[in-house]
């Protein structure tokens, strides 16, 4: 018999305390609210206003939360359309304004227009090892406004390898993820 869907609490900000969904879906694997909590006390100078791009959106418990604290646009990029449509249920129940869902994968989405942004949330499914692709498109063509901070999550036995033009701005590890803040030069 098929398990009910978890569920992911939004921690602060207008949404706090709303639910989103997790589905049983392969590859996701919503960030704790533990590194949630940590990551937004990171931005929690410069969240407010700010244009989020959350390229593998999953639950949307990251673009959601940012939105929550006051940024201004957020855009979730998800491939699985399952997933996209159920974000895009969570933000119309939510009234999340300025978010757009996207159902794509991030590379393509990457390898269309560029707009820039201030924050970037980068979990891919770890299995993908998108990590380096993903980071150098990021610094490709614009997608990456001046002073932008890139969140990247990975296992904690591997090293994905980012552009020398990031510095490791914070970082830390729950459990077996790892999960640094860049801040990009």
């Amino acid at each position: 018999m098929p398990q009910p869907p978890r569920k992911v609490r939004i921690i602060a900000g207008r949404f706090r305390g709303s639910k989103l969904e997790v589905m049983d879906r392969p590859g996701l694997r919503p960030t704790p609210d533990r590194v949630r909590e940590t990551l937004f006390n990171w931005l929690a100078p410069r969240i407010e206003g700010a244009r989020c791009l959350d390229l593998f959106a999953g639950s949307g418990a990251l673009g959601i939360e940012a939105a929550s604290r006051g940024a201004s646009r957020t855009v979730l990029v998800e491939r699985d359309s399952v997933l996209a449509a159920s974000l895009r249920a969570a933000v119309a129940r939510l009234g999340v304004a300025g978010a757009e869902v996207v159902c794509t994968d991030a590379l393509s989405y990457l390898a269309g227009p560029a707009s820039p942004f201030d924050v970037v949330f980068v979990d891919p499914p770890f299995d993908a090892d998108l990590w380096s692709q993903v980071a150098a498109r990021l610094g490709e063509r614009g997608w990456l406004a001046p002073g932008a901070q890139v969140h990247v999550e990975w296992p904690a036995d591997r090293e994905p390898t980012m552009p020398p033009t990031w510095r490791v701005h914070r970082e830390g590890r729950a459990g077996a993820v790892r999960h640094a803040l860049y801040a990009v030069d």
